[in-house]
């Protein structure tokens, strides 16, 4: 890949030797980040058992064996024989001079806020678990999540894992056939809902969904429902939320702690869709995600107590879970926000920085794209608070770091580019603040993971591209799918025997840098030359007359298969077949004649997720007039007839 940019950011020496990272590294007896990953590699039970250590994790009893392979590399155990509960680690903030410290802050779009301190928040989730209990949820049980962002849903994802029970994150948008197909899947015994929620200033109501949903969900035992007075009463058997959580709750609670967990029993099965087939449902462990994501929020985003973390994102995406056991495993506060960052204009997301004091903040990288084409707005409300920013998500393009950067961090805040995913829960690769950060770079292999790019034969490469490949299990991957270990093994272990194949197609430097380029499922392979699909998403980008794009590849009997582009003209900019021809023509020069698009489609959205990833292999399939597959998570479902109306006009 070419490299367009030099480094947008240099650790000084203060930031150097003040980050959490450094810290954790003087505190193993360690004297560089070198060191420290060839420590975590040789010896990743000396270095967990520091790790744990220096980021304060709480345990009831201490594990006996780090890791168990006796199952296969597919099926590691960790800490065997220890007891925990992640409650415990985010709790012991609120002891002593950290009581009235804020742990969560939540804004909704109409502008209220509300916030609450750990000791609070440790009270509220102890009334929300005994009002469960109280109506016979238990351990073990799998129970919905479908709310938006903010301090009810905290509570409800803490309070099944005080009472042993397994959370099933459900995005907000989805509608009755996702929901139903998540929920059956895992006999989810109870669904915690809101009956609606504001989006853009109109209310969209959930309860209609809610009633469908439940009469073909047979094990559906419990509907409880977050809403008014009157939209809990319009549903039949419903439960209200706070009446779940009320005062009454607290009785029997006198000296109760939350569960004592073995680290391999499940705290959430997270979904995930599949090209084809039933969504994927991701297990995630009491002694596995909360502890990855607490070491990432140290040691990649440099996350501590007194420290303020808003990064929006939906429940039902891991980057919900994730944001909360960040945040709170750490000590900081949560910012949760429930609104679109565009409304009422894209100065939303700065005043909310500006209001809360905002100390880390994270974009995707569609969120920065639409902030980059506003910058005026985005920029609106100061943002001298933020010291450090963060993108994830989906594959970010340089220029687009190289804006987030000087814009949104001043010049001078590092960006932490991070990757990692549903099924291995927090940082693959992602950037430290020991090093100098690229654009669309990752400047390190997270500390504890053995990753690689590699061949189709699993061989290891460099300065072309490859699959990214995790060489050995680490602390954070999803213990198999629910009940579907078959299908697990298929998706990530038969490619190439021992090796995780991840999925994403990669590049890693001769200088050690590492790059992502997109899903390996999008790949194009034109005229017998693998591409990226984010290789040609670049140049599209460049032009200041595009404001998104997406690149596939269309089977084509000459070539194996052809590059067919779609392109969203800025706001304000002309479109037509001189756009199109432009866009051609800069695809062409940049990689060459044989990558020249087929066809330039202009269009005036692209299909994309909740959180705005958009969503290649549904354009590539219904552009093939092929059937999409599962379409839960789309957040705008009338992108789709646009590229099939593209395909029509092809055809």
């Amino acid at each position: 890949m070419e490299q367009k940019h030099a480094p947008i950011w240099h650790p000084s020496p203060g930031e150097a030797s003040g980050s959490h990272l450094a810290r954790l590294i003087a505190s193993l007896g360690l004297t560089s980040l070198e060191e420290l990953l060839d420590h975590a590699n040789r010896h990743p039970d000396r270095y967990w058992r520091g790790a744990i250590d220096a980021l304060g994790i709480r345990w009831r009893r201490d594990y006996a064996v780090f890791l168990d392979l006796a199952d296969g590399i597919q099926f590691p155990r960790w800490f065997v024989g220890g007891e925990l509960n992640w409650l415990d680690t985010i709790f012991a903030h609120g002891m002593a001079d950290g009581a009235g410290r804020p742990a969560v802050i939540a804004t909704d779009e109409a502008g209220g806020t509300r916030q609450v301190t750990y000791a609070e928040l440790r009270a509220q989730v102890a009334r929300f678990a005994a009002g469960l209990a109280r109506r016979g949820l238990r351990r073990g049980d799998r129970v919905g999540l479908l709310m938006e962002s903010g301090t009810e849903a905290v509570v409800s994802l803490l309070a099944l894992s005080w009472l042993g029970a397994v959370a099933v994150p459900l995005f907000s948008g989805f509608g009755v056939d996702a929901i139903v197909s998540r929920l059956s899947a895992c006999e989810a015994r109870a669904l915690i809902a809101t009956s609606g929620f504001d989006r853009r200033g109109r209310r969209i109501d959930v309860k209609p969904l809610l009633r469908e949903a439940r009469s073909q969900l047979p094990t559906l035992e419990l509907l409880i429902l977050k809403g008014s007075p009157e939209e809990v009463g319009a549903m039949p058997q419903a439960v209200a939320w706070g009446e779940v959580g009320d005062a009454a709750a607290d009785e029997g609670m006198a000296g109760k702690e939350p569960a004592g967990m073995a680290p391999d029993e499940p705290m959430m099965v997270i979904y995930t869709s599949g090209t084809t087939g039933k969504p994927k449902g991701a297990v995630h462990t009491h002694g596995g995600f909360p502890l990855k994501i607490a070491h990432d929020a140290a040691v990649h985003l440099d996350i501590g107590a007194g420290d303020v973390f808003f990064w929006p994102a939906d429940m039902g995406w891991v980057a919900g879970p994730l944001t909360i056991a960040a945040a709170l495993m750490r000590g900081a506060t949560l910012v949760c926000y429930d609104g679109a960052p565009d409304f009422p204009d894209w100065s939303r997301l700065s005043r909310l920085v500006a209001a809360h004091r905002v100390t880390h903040l994270g974009a995707s990288p569609t969120l920065i794209r639409g902030l980059a084409g506003n910058a005026a707005l985005a920029t609106a409300a100061p943002l001298d608070t933020v010291r450090l920013l963060i993108t994830a998500g989906e594959v970010i393009a340089p220029e687009h770091m190289v804006w987030y950067q000087r814009h949104m961090g001043r010049g001078t805040c590092p960006v932490i580019n991070y990757s990692g995913g549903t099924e291995v829960s927090g940082a693959l690769v992602a950037n430290v603040l020991l090093r100098p950060i690229v654009p669309a770079g990752f400047n390190c292999i997270s500390p504890g993971v053995q990753v690689d790019v590699v061949d189709d034969a699993g061989q290891p490469v460099r300065d072309r591209v490859g699959e990214l490949a995790i060489l050995q299990p680490f602390v954070g991957m999803t213990q198999s799918f629910w009940r579907d270990r078959e299908r697990y093994l298929e998706t990530y272990w038969t490619q190439v025997p021992g090796i995780w194949m991840h999925g994403d197609l990669a590049m890693r430097t001769s200088d050690d840098m590492v790059f992502l380029l997109g899903r390996s499922d999008d790949t194009l392979k034109v005229a017998g030359k693998r591409l990226g699909p984010a290789e040609v998403e670049d140049v599209l980008l460049e032009l200041p007359e595009v404001s998104e794009a997406a690149a596939i590849g269309v089977e084509d009997a000459a070539k194996g298969q052809k590059l067919v582009v779609f392109i969203v003209p800025a706001p304000g900019q002309p479109s037509g077949p001189a756009l199109a021809a432009r866009a051609a023509a800069a695809v062409e020069s940049r990689l060459g004649r044989p990558f020249r698009p087929a066809r330039v489609h202009i269009v005036g959205d692209l299909p994309k997720t909740r959180s705005q990833k958009v969503m290649r292999r549904v354009i590539r399939r219904v552009y093939a007039g092929e059937n999409p597959g599962d379409l839960g998570s789309l957040d705008n479902p009338p992108a789709i007839e646009r590229i099939r109306a593209a395909a029509q006009e092809t055809g």
